[in-house]
């Protein structure tokens, strides 16, 4: 069956891929439009990828995350990975026994340079089935630096009432949506103020911030696609380019074009 345009299809684990002991490298190319069932198991996960930017989404919030970033997912949470555009997968199993004591919670941290080189040399191990000295050295390397990772405030909160769900879904699929909290209110069925109260209660950032932050992490992910900043843009809802650039500056410390170049060089 032909896969219609935005609609996502799964995609699965390969076969071959064992629990961890105590690391399991996965290396996948996940096509556009594509994600993961929503799953847990008993080990955590490095979710991250060389290209592409990848959705994290679990019960109670969601992780845009470029090849930049990396997200953990300590043993037993449940969480659904995708991609819009399509990525190249690296994740990593790590064993339950191994996991540091102070990532008992999920978060979003930046890949190093050598971390992510490490992640690399040990896909390519795995690929040619080595299993040595230096392949326990790599995986060693792999576990000290993900216990000297520092969290990043840069996640996106998810809601979980079923009318902001609806909200930030739909704002997710199209950030160049420019209808105001008080278009937002009467579509959801409640006065501006209660859905101001409840907004920041369940995502403890307000509707505003919100929308600019889904907008800045979309654009990632578009750059990746395309590289075209006016197009970018004007998709995301930018009255100019400059002011794209000057928000994508505040939020990532970068310009798009330094974002591209940053990315292409590594």
């Amino acid at each position: 069956m032909t896969q219609r345009k935005n609609e996502w299809a799964d995609v699965h684990a390969p076969d071959h891929a064992r629990p961890p002991a105590p690391l399991t490298v996965r290396a996948q190319t996940i096509p556009g439009y594509s994600r993961f069932p929503a799953h847990h198991h008993a080990w955590a996960q490095m979710v991250y990828a060389t290209a592409g930017t990848l959705s994290v989404v679990l019960d109670t919030q969601s992780f845009l995350i470029s090849p930049e970033q990396a997200a953990w997912l300590p043993p037993g949470v449940r969480h659904q990975v995708g991609s819009v555009l399509g990525a190249e997968y690296r994740s990593l199993w790590i064993a339950r026994d191994v996991v540091c004591e102070t990532m008992a919670s999920p978060l979003v941290f930046q890949v190093s340079p050598l971390l992510r080189a490490l992640v690399m040399e040990a896909a390519d191990l795995d690929q040619a089935g080595e299993v040595s000295d230096y392949s326990d050295r790599v995986t060693r390397l792999i576990l000290d630096q993900l216990a000297r990772v520092t969290p990043l405030p840069r996640s996106l909160p998810w809601p979980t009432s079923a009318p902001l769900l609806k909200l930030c879904e739909t704002l997710h699929d199209d950030p160049g949506d420019s209808r105001s909290l008080v278009a937002w209110s009467k579509e959801l069925h409640m006065s501006p103020r209660t859905l101001s109260r409840r907004f920041e209660a369940e995502t403890g950032v307000s509707f505003r911030s919100w929308q600019r932050r889904v907008r800045l992490f979309r654009a990632v992910e578009m750059l990746d696609g395309t590289g075209d900043v006016t197009e970018v843009a004007f998709s995301l809802g930018y009255a100019s380019p400059s002011a794209f650039i000057y928000a994508f500056r505040q939020e990532f410390g970068i310009s798009p074009k330094g974002y591209e170049r940053a990315r292409q060089s590594r």
